[in-house]
């Protein structure tokens, strides 16, 4: 025997599974967002050092030049990169500004990594920015877009489908966020 339900019951309904839909797919995005957020999670305070094939300081300039197979670590931080220009303050001591790092970027804390074509470490607000053709990976999760920005700060993280003003010419919109999320294999029932 069929059980009738009346229009509010099945509004009802309809208005759990959207629910239940909304917490899946935040549920999923947390484990991708605390990639992020791990990244996130290091000193950002701490001393940086830094490995290069070569070195320029331009002192008059307030900048150093670094490149070749380039590698800066700060507090378990890895930034590497084919080039890095580091803008710094020589107030009384020298303290790191920024630096932009190009040439196939890759930062990694732990087990997780992020890659793009540029990244901007931004000390003094305390923001990594990655742009074009980002990548973040945390086990066998993936996460892909134009563009990544970390607040280190807040811990916050957002991914857009395309860096701003990268669209190409004549299409209609902004790229796409895309990824994979593992799904946790239950034992098969007979």
């Amino acid at each position: 025997m069929t059980q009738s339900r009346n229009p509010r019951q099945l509004g009802r309904i309809a208005l759990a599974y959207a629910a239940a839909g909304f917490v899946g797919t935040a549920a999923l995005m947390a484990g991708i967002t605390g990639h992020a957020q791990a990244i996130a999670a290091h000193d950002s305070r701490a001393p940086v050092s830094y490995a290069a094939d070569r070195i320029e300081l331009q002192d008059r300039e307030n900048r150093i030049i670094l490149t070749g197979n380039v590698a800066i670590e700060q507090a378990g931080l890895a930034l590497q990169s084919a080039r890095m220009l580091v803008n710094y303050d020589d107030a009384g001591a020298l303290r790191i500004d920024r630096i932009t790092a190009s040439g196939g970027v890759n930062i990694a804390r732990g087990n997780e990594r992020a890659s793009g074509d540029t990244a901007i470490y931004d000390f003094n607000r305390r923001i990594i920015t990655m742009a074009g053709n980002v990548r973040l990976r945390r086990g066998s999760d993936t996460l892909n877009g134009g563009r990544l920005v970390i607040d280190l700060q807040s811990g916050l993280s957002s991914v857009d489908g395309a860096p701003a003003g990268s669209a190409a010419p004549g299409s209609t919109g902004r790229g796409r966020v895309t990824g994979t999320f593992a799904v946790p294999q239950g034992k098969d029932k007979p």
